[in-house]
């Protein structure tokens, strides 16, 4: 890779001062590790210091920015970290070449309707009868695809996921290793002092354009569907349990867990090790913050944080408050030593009506 000043603000609709410039740009780095001849970006406040002393030739930064940093072309973008996914993009090698063909060790029912020459399907790979792969799909080593499954164009099961019997999947859907669809959902009626197990009988219905992270697990419906809507992007480790419903680019972060018949809204977030209980609706563009139980419904868009979750400025200002109750005892104890105790009359003795 290499690339001019001019060159990359072109590909990115930056611009720059025109008496700056330096050398071709051979690489790319974060702004602590770049040296001369990388180019870097810059879209988070937190990181100002790290700008100020970094050893880029060039970095990517917001167009409101003002300051200059000294031996550093600064390329003003509208999003300097989209700007720069963009560029790293077209230059890196493609992460995945597809290669069609089937190893001689998988597993393939002979009513798996596929083009052989379409599709690739790794070592020790599991496809049942019924399933239909669509072409470009790429099915890793080891998986488990179930009876009846159907599974898009151009997507990418890594190895060792499980999808289960008569899951579906859209195109363009990538199934990270340790990945379950379609397991079980946690249902069981406590009966004559036993736990009786309910049949899990729905499916589980991934649309176009989904991504899901290493080790996460997809429940399917106690009766119906899970559903999981178009770009949606699924972190590793999360619990998406029976009959949820996942709106349309909605993301969920690591160790995220969402109990049974939860809806969450078109964009919303559910960060990191955030919990949300089961029957609630999250609204759309909600962003529930990491570590936040959500107990209720959260309908109107804002942000969310603590337990039980409640709006972001209503949270900080409880948490200032809790934090003052030290000094604030503290201050009382002070107070009463000088305070002489107003049940007691003359010489220590209580008075009474004469």
């Amino acid at each position: 890779m290499e690339l001019t000043l001019a060159q990359l603000a072109a590909l990115v609709q930056g611009s720059f001062p025109e008496q700056d410039d330096c050398a071709p740009l051979t690489g790319f780095a974060a702004l602590g590790d770049a040296g001369p001849g990388d180019f870097s970006f810059f879209g988070n406040e937190r990181y100002l210091a790290d700008l100020r002393r970094t050893k880029a030739s060039a970095v990517l930064v917001p167009r409101s920015f003002q300051e200059t940093v000294e031996g550093v072309v600064l390329v003003r973008v509208d999003n300097p970290s989209a700007a720069f996914a963009a560029v790293v993009q077209r230059f890196s090698p493609p992460q995945r070449v597809f290669k069609p063909g089937i190893h001689p060790s998988a597993v393939i029912d002979p009513s798996v309707v596929m083009d052989p020459g379409k599709v690739a399907v790794g070592p020790l790979a599991v496809i049942e009868a019924g399933v239909v792969l669509g072409d470009g799909t790429t099915i890793g080593a080891g998986c488990f695809v179930g009876e009846g499954v159907k599974i898009g164009r151009n997507c990418l099961l890594h190895p060792r996921v499980t999808v289960y019997h008569h899951c579906q999947l859209g195109d363009n859907v990538a199934l990270h290793s340790g990945a379950v669809v379609g397991a079980d959902g946690f249902g069981y009626e406590f009966v004559e002092g036993r736990h009786r197990k309910i049949d899990q009988v729905g499916t589980v219905h991934i649309d176009n354009d989904v991504e899901v992270g290493a080790n996460t697990t997809i429940d399917r419906a106690r009766f119906g569907r899970t559903w999981i809507q178009e770009g949606v992007k699924i972190d590793n480790q999360v619990q998406i349990a029976h009959n949820c419903v996942i709106g349309r680019h909605a993301i969920l972060v690591a160790q995220a867990g969402i109990a049974g018949s939860t809806r969450v809204g078109d964009y919303a977030v559910i960060a990191a090790q955030a919990g949300v209980a089961g029957h609630l609706e999250i609204g759309r563009g909600v962003v529930v913050l990491a570590k936040a139980g959500v107990t209720k419904s959260l309908l109107e868009k804002g942000q969310y944080m603590g337990f039980p979750a409640a709006p972001v400025t209503e949270m900080r200002r409880q948490m200032v408050q809790i934090r003052k109750i030290e000094d604030i005892f503290r201050r009382l104890k002070a107070l009463e030593k000088h305070v002489p105790d107003s049940g007691k009359g003359h010489g220590g003795q209580q008075e009474t009506d004469s």
